[in-house]
Formats: structure tokens, sequence, C-alpha cells
């Protein structure tokens, strides 16, 4: 499918940026249980703190008169849904990814969580009717490729396998759950501005979570920053550009290109994990994890170059909302 030139270098653009966000939060996550926090408490501010940063944005922007609000009562039972199914794809997503790192190696986890792109395509082609080009499935094998290299480079380097079913499956269910994400967030809310619906998503989750320790007796997690003050600076770098602005973002980016190109396009985010980790914990790269950040890019670099844009008679992606305010 043929895209507006400038749209796809924003729509790209907004999900590289998300990637290179997202991608910070493995070596803070590290650093912040380090410090003393768990990881449920760890996701439970991760998500308030974006939740409430985004409320404040918007709620600036909306008396500037700059974003338009639109009432949930007025929404329809089919738009309410979906943002509800967002956010619990969300939730799952993040609980199932947190188990599964305590029951198998972390680079197993990835890979099995980065097999989301692949199903991304899947849907778009099956249920959409949107089957990729060539040079789009290309880009995909390249990119997935070069993630699996990034990922089980690190998998080498510890020298250690943890294998467990249940881990794996969880692993997959995270996949899958992001696979959700994309689908609903594609055109199932389109009627909700992004700015709003992120917002909406995320103290949804944070809610949540908060829920999920108080009913698992885990109150204490909930409590790690005031016990190890140290660690606030973390929890806001994951609030701030790891939960706010990079699902934002990614939102942005999934209704202004696709589910297919989005899921691409954010394999960019191992690579940046990869590289922070180099730079913060001092972990090594290997070959692989070069040979395979080298892979990503260029998946994202052959996605650029052969998009054709749109013109008389081509067909172009809906547009990314429905009502004006997207950011």
């Amino acid at each position: 499918m043929r895209l507006d030139r400038r749209r796809w270098l924003l729509g790209s653009l907004a999900v590289l940026l998300a990637a290179t966000c997202f991608g910070i939060l493995g070596p803070v996550s590290r650093l912040a249980y380090d410090g003393g926090m768990e990881p449920l408490g760890f996701v439970t501010w991760r998500s308030s703190i974006g939740g409430v940063v985004l409320a404040i944005y918007l709620a600036i922007r909306l008396a500037r008169g700059a974003e338009r609000w639109v009432p949930f009562r007025s929404m329809s039972r089919r738009t309410l849904a979906c943002l509800a199914g967002a956010a619990i794809s969300g939730v799952v997503l993040n609980l199932a990814m947190f188990v599964a790192f305590g029951r198998i190696t972390v680079a197993l986890a990835l890979l099995t969580f980065y097999t989301y792109p692949v199903m991304v395509a899947v849907v778009d082609a099956v249920v959409r009717r949107e089957p990729p080009d060539r040079s789009t499935l290309a880009a995909l094998g390249l990119g997935v490729a070069g993630a699996t290299l990034v990922v089980a480079g690190g998998l080498g380097a510890s020298g250690q396998v943890k294998l467990d079913v249940l881990g794996l499956a969880l692993a997959f269910v995270a996949a899958c759950s992001q696979v959700v994400f994309i689908a609903l967030s594609r055109t199932g809310y389109q009627a909700v501005p992004t700015l709003q619906a992120m917002t909406s998503i995320l103290l949804v989750d944070a809610v949540t979570f908060a829920a999920i320790a108080i009913a698992a007796g885990q109150v204490a997690q909930l409590g790690g920053p005031f016990a190890h003050p140290a660690v606030w600076g973390l929890l806001l770098v994951a609030g701030v550009p790891g939960a706010g602005l990079a699902s934002a973002l990614f939102l942005t980016g999934v209704r202004m290109i696709g589910g297919t190109r989005t899921g691409i396009l954010a394999l960019f985010e191992p690579v940046v994990g990869v590289v922070l980790a180099a730079v913060l914990l001092a972990e090594a790269i290997g070959p692989l994890q070069v040979a395979g950040g080298v892979f990503v890019l260029g998946a994202a670099v052959l996605l650029q170059v052969t998009t054709r844009p749109a013109g008389p008679g081509r067909p172009a992606l809906p547009p990314p909302e429905a009502v004006p305010g997207t950011i």
C-alpha cells in the first residue's frame, strides 16, 4: 500500500523515537532493581508517572485550545470496548513478561517476544486484506533476523540458559498482547485523539497494576521509591520518556503507517537496549549484536527507499484519527 511521503517520514520517525525510548527500559529497570525496586512496583510507578505526565500535557493543550477532548459518554460501545481492550493488552503484556523474566533467561523471553512483527504482518494480510509487498517482506525478514542476532548475542555472552515451558508460553502471550494492542490501535478507537487515548490507557494500567499488587499482598512493592529514594530518578526516566512519550509516539506511528511497518521499525528497540547496556552496565557488545544492529538499520532503510508515495488513483492508508488533536 502506498503512503503519503510526509506522513510516512513522520510516522517512521515517531516509531523510531518510541523504540529508542522503550529501549532504555531494560538498563533502567536493571538499575532500579539493583536500587531496591521490585518488578511489580516498577511497572506500577512507570505507568503512573507516564499517565500523569501525559494528563498534565493534555490539560495544558486543552486549555490552549490546541487539543480536542472526546467525552467518553459520547463514544460508541465499540470504541470504548477497543480502548479497554488496548489497556487490558498492555496489562497482560507487562505481567506476562514480568513473570517470564523470572522463569527463563531474559534473552529467550525477548527472542520469543520479538516474533510479534511477523504476527502483525499476518493479521494485516488475513484480517485487513493488506498483504505486504516484496520490499516490506524483505524488510520484515531483515529486521527480525537482526533483532534475533542482537538478542542471541547477549544469550551467548551470558553462558547460561534457563528454560521453562510456562516462561516461554508467557513470553508468547506478551507477543500476542502486543499484536492485539497494535490491531486495536490501528482503527479500533480511531475517534479518540492519540493523546487522550494513551493517557487513558496508561492510567488504567497503573490502577490495574496497583490493584494486582494489593490483591497479591505485595503492597510493599508500591512503596519501593519511598524506602529507596535514590530510584526516583530512574522511575522518572522510565515513566516520562519510557512510558508517556514512548507510548504516545508508538500509537501515533501505528495510526500513521500501519501495523506491519510499525512492527518492523520497532525492532530498533533491542538495538538501543544493547547499546545502553554497554554504556550504563558495562556489558560487552559482541560481533553478532553489531551485525544484528546493521540488519535492523538496513530494514529501516529498505522501508524508506522502497515506500512509494500515494498519488492520483493510488490508495493510501486512512487518516490516523477521525477527529483533530493528534500529536
